[in-house]
């Protein structure tokens, strides 16, 4: 009996993973039409920038002619901020051959340069491009610059034998009492630009008016090549500063999840995710309002 219960329970095994071996197919569209895709922001004492692009497919071929061409020109941009209006211009960076193009306003005009962020205002977007108008809305909500008391560096709990060296850098933040204080975090390593991590937006739906730690890591573009050394950590006489952007709800919900997005890319148990864009007439990407505080320390050995 117990030789034909096993004997059962391997056939019943064998078909199982068989079964496992189903070839399953997805009918995927040849080709989706192309939709913008806007990332802009205005931030605190800046003028408005505005990037703008057409998407391409999932199996498109990416490479720098892709990306060069993937840039929208001669569209009207403009941006009101409900008692003043500037028409954005359109610029050109030439990087060894290949052609990136951005808005802002015109540099050579001196009123336009005037046109910066104020906290606590609301910055209406609008786009022009191939007969049809996109627009959006977003706030630059008040620094919480009070917050953020102390920055400091620090060995890691269980450090690397072969970069003992390496260190992290950590920030305390007391919430205040009112809920619903959201940031976008960027990091800058000595002289680099400053760069959002994997995991760049926080809020405060459980530590709101409660005190937290926060832990950093060396955050570096994927696209930088220059050194690979210390890539997840600091390194003793580097100077840090942490850059924490106020911003509004539909800006972290855009930054959050499109982060949330990222970080589960090739886990095949993961559920799709729609990132939501707070651009209208079916365009995808962010205009936000970002209103920094900088905090800077020197790494420690």
């Amino acid at each position: 009996m117990k030789k034909a219960l096993l004997y059962v329970a391997f056939i019943t095994g064998s078909f199982y993973l068989i079964s496992c071996e189903k070839e399953v197919n997805f009918n995927l569209p040849a080709s989706i039409s192309e939709k913008v895709v806007v990332e802009g922001g205005i931030e605190l004492g800046t003028p408005p920038l505005v990037l703008l692009t057409n998407s391409f497919g999932f199996f498109s071929k990416l490479d720098l002619s892709t990306l060069q061409n993937a840039f929208i020109s001669g569209a009207q941009i403009s941006v009101s901020d409900g008692s003043r209006t500037v028409n954005l211009r359109e610029y050109s960076i030439d990087t060894l051959g290949n052609f990136y193009k951005f808005y802002s306003v015109d540099s050579s005009n001196a009123a336009d340069l005037t046109f910066i962020g104020q906290a606590g205002k609301s910055y209406q977007l609008k786009i022009v491009v191939d007969g049809k108008t996109y627009e959006s809305t977003t706030t630059i909500p008040q620094p919480v610059s009070a917050a953020f008391d102390s920055i400091w560096s620090e060995p890691f709990e269980n450090p690397d034998p072969e970069h003992p060296e390496y260190r992290r850098v950590m920030v305390r933040y007391n919430d205040p009492p009112e809920l619903g204080n959201r940031f976008r975090i960027f990091i800058q390593q000595n002289n680099r630009p400053f760069t959002a991590g994997r995991f760049s937006t926080l809020d405060d739906n459980i530590t709101n008016g409660t005190t937290t730690t926060l832990d950093f890591y060396n955050v570096l573009s994927p696209m930088d090549t220059s050194t690979q050394d210390g890539r997840f950590a600091f390194l003793p006489d580097d100077v840090v500063t942490i850059k924490f952007s106020a911003i509004d709800k539909a800006t972290y919900d855009f930054w959050q999840t499109l982060d949330f997005s990222v970080g589960t890319t090739g886990n095949p148990f993961s559920t799709p995710v729609k990132v939501p864009s707070n651009i209208s007439n079916g365009a995808l990407g962010i205009w936000a309002g970002y209103a920094p505080t900088y905090k800077t320390v020197t790494v420690k050995e």
